[in-house]
């Protein structure tokens, strides 16, 4: 792993619509995101994700988003939506991320809602995954809250996996976020929205261009 030194990569979650992934990308996102939770409002169907994950094909990662789900469930759904991430939001354990990555063949992000310094420390126990994400403690809402959590608790982080920063981040603040953190990429689903599901065009150009803007850092390649 080496050290490369650039704006973060961006990725946009909570997509549900193939024109706003393709948005997406055109205006420079690293990655999309679709959820596969049913009780979020950002929910995709299986059908638009397969449409998503044809049309990004070798144009960008394709993250599924899943929450405490079988395993066969993220298997099934990786492969008929040729899913080239996934992104595990609940409870599950190392091994659990072992066995997503062996048999999707997708890199693996693994998520915490973080409350304090001892939620990114459990996450030392994720060492084989690809990415961890860093997200906003909301009680009983796994994700998309909007909120922001206190970027000081990210400088007591020593892990070498790299990180993406999520939670609340919007074009206003995503700048800040990137100097305080220094992550090696950052995730925006309700800082684009024009509603739950459906993304702003001009806040979705904004934000890619303040993530650009922000002072690049030193990050870990994967």
């Amino acid at each position: 792993m080496g050290i490369a030194v650039s704006a973060p990569r961006v990725k946009i979650c909570g997509v549900t619509r193939l024109d706003d992934a393709n948005l997406a990308v055109e205006g420079g996102a690293w990655a999309v995101g679709v959820i596969f939770y049913p009780p979020s409002p950002r929910s995709c169907s299986l059908d638009a994700a397969v449409q998503i994950g044809r049309a990004l094909h070798r144009r960008a990662e394709v993250c599924g988003v899943f929450v405490d789900a079988p395993l066969d469930d993220v298997i099934m759904t990786a492969d008929a939506a040729q899913l080239t991430m996934v992104q595990l939001h609940g409870r599950e354990g190392p091994s659990y991320c072992d066995e997503v990555a062996r048999r999707t063949g997708a890199k693996v992000v693994k998520a915490a809602r973080v409350r304090s310094k001892a939620d990114i420390q459990a996450l030392q126990a994720f060492r084989r995954v690809h990415f961890h994400l860093l997200d906003a403690h909301a009680e009983g809402v796994p994700g998309g809250t909007g909120e922001t959590f206190d970027w000081e608790l990210v400088r007591s982080r020593r892990s070498q996996v790299p990180l993406i920063l999520s939670g609340g981040l919007n074009p206003d603040n995503v700048g800040a976020a990137i100097e305080a953190t220094r992550p090696w990429g950052v995730d925006v689903a309700s800082g684009v929205e024009a509603e739950p599901g459906r993304k702003d065009p001009v806040a979705l150009e904004a934000f890619l261009a303040a993530a650009r803007e922000a002072a690049p850092a030193a990050v870990p390649a994967p």
